[in-house]
């Protein structure tokens, strides 16, 4: 492999060359990982089938599925308390 002296080097060499070029694809094998853990964890949780039936029509206005929605909202929620806890908390330091 080239040793750059610049970034810029590096880049003018990256957009005439691909990495493919530098390794050998008949030999490369698939990579196995057994120890990752998933980054989603699944929970159970109880709503009211009314709650339920809205999230889908909700959902089906932005063409996405309705749990991807609920996790929109449950993030949005989220951020919305965080933020709110960070100015309650600052408006109390500087009373």
């Amino acid at each position: 492999m080239n040793n750059f002296k610049t970034e810029d080097e590096e880049r003018d060499f990256w957009k005439n060359n691909s990495p493919l070029d530098f390794f050998d694809t008949e030999s490369a094998k698939q990579g196995i990982f057994p120890n990752l853990k998933p980054t989603l964890k699944s929970v159970s949780i109880r709503l009211p089938q009314s709650m339920i039936d809205d999230l889908k029509i909700l959902a089906n206005k932005r063409d996405i599925p309705y749990q991807s929605l609920a996790k929109m909202y449950l993030s949005w929620g989220i951020q919305s308390e965080r933020k709110n806890s960070k100015l309650t908390s600052q408006i109390q330091r500087t009373r």
